[in-house]
């Protein structure tokens, strides 16, 4: 069990990165190249990935593995582009370099080109900066407005919870692996541990590639992150009929209520009032069909004032895309290609 200790001043220092994160999307991923091979959401980006990874992939593969400690470095703050992540990475003091590749040593025998790295050697460092370029190039960036979507749905609904409920709102519907008893937060963790923010604040990073439980620095001396899981609603499409004509939709929600999301989708916001009015239905009914839809994943809803604005999640616009046969897709909004694995 992991125990975050907050104090008074941590809930006001409370943040929710702004997108992905590079650097954890990176660490995470690797993990997830060897993880299980029936995986239903990693299996077909990991067969593709695997074909296009080059040999240098197999020095992150090293340092990042699939159980157990990952050095800290992998993962720096300063993290809004993969560029940032390399400069941070290949700057790091020399003595951070050695304490923690010591602890990545004693899970295993480290490999013969670890120990220059352990001793800040210029080289070394290009080499496991030029690796993660190669790898994000080749892994990440061909999937990364998916990744974005997914995890900017994920953002709406904390943000939802925010304005609806305040921090200890959204502290307490982060992921069913996390539990809110003020002042603690207890997460489900392989071994017991005590973070106290002591003023600190925490960042909150919601990732795609975060899976089987939520993460955090082992070193409790650097700014606090907790990544959690991004969407845990996401699930696999394979029981959703290909389109055939445009009714399969409606076959699968009922007619109302694929309306009502295709209204949703196919503007930046809608109310409940513009529901009622564009459907002709009753307010009543309004409310109960984006209820129905925001507690399948499909949207989320936002309170502004007196105002309840429905916005639709990524599986709401593929779910509307598979059933429409494409024809249904929001023109302001990139195509996430389907949830149930990258593209």
């Amino acid at each position: 069990m992991l125990r975050i200790h907050f104090a008074g001043e941590d809930i006001g220092r409370v943040r929710l990165a702004a997108g992905p994160r590079p650097a954890w999307e990176m660490l995470l991923s690797l993990h997830a190249l060897r993880g299980p091979a029936d995986h239903g959401v990693f299996g077909p980006w990991r067969a593709r990935t695997r074909s296009t990874l080059d040999p240098s992939a197999r020095l992150l593969l090293r340092l990042a593995p699939p159980r157990g400690y990952s050095p800290d470095f992998l993962t720096p703050a300063a993290d809004n582009d993969i560029e940032s992540v390399v400069d941070a990475v290949q700057s790091t003091p020399r003595g951070r370099l050695r304490t923690e590749l010591t602890l990545l040593a004693a899970q295993r025998a480290p490999a013969g080109w670890m120990r220059p790295l352990a001793g800040g050697d210029t080289t070394a460092l290009r080499r496991v900066g030029s690796a993660m370029l190669r790898y994000h190039q080749r892994a990440l960036a061909p999937a990364w407005d998916h990744i974005r979507g997914v995890v900017a749905a994920e953002r709406a609904a904390r943000a939802a919870d925010l304005l609806d409920g305040g921090v200890e709102r959204m502290l307490s519907g982060l992921h069913p692996q996390i539990r809110w008893e003020a002042p603690v937060l207890s997460v489900a963790y392989p071994v017991r541990r005590e973070l106290h923010l002591g003023g600190r604040g925490l960042l909150l990073v919601p990732s795609y590639f975060c899976w089987a439980r939520p993460i955090a620095l082992h070193d409790s001396g650097l700014d606090p992150v907790l990544v959690y899981p991004a969407n845990r609603g996401l699930q696999r499409l394979a029981d959703v009929p290909e389109a055939s004509n445009g009714d399969s939709l409606a076959h699968l929600l009922g007619a109302t209520r694929a309306a009502v999301l295709g209204e949703i989708a196919g503007a930046e916001g809608v109310t409940g009032t513009d529901l009622v009015r564009r459907l002709r239905i009753s307010p009543a009914s309004a409310s109960e069909h984006a209820s129905v839809l925001r507690r399948a994943g499909f949207v989320v809803s936002h309170r502004t004032a007196n105002t309840v604005w429905h916005m639709p999640t990524p599986l709401g616009r593929a779910v509307l895309e598979r059933g429409t046969g494409g024809r249904a897709r929001c023109p302001s909004q990139p195509s996430t290609a389907g949830v149930d694995a990258l593209p």
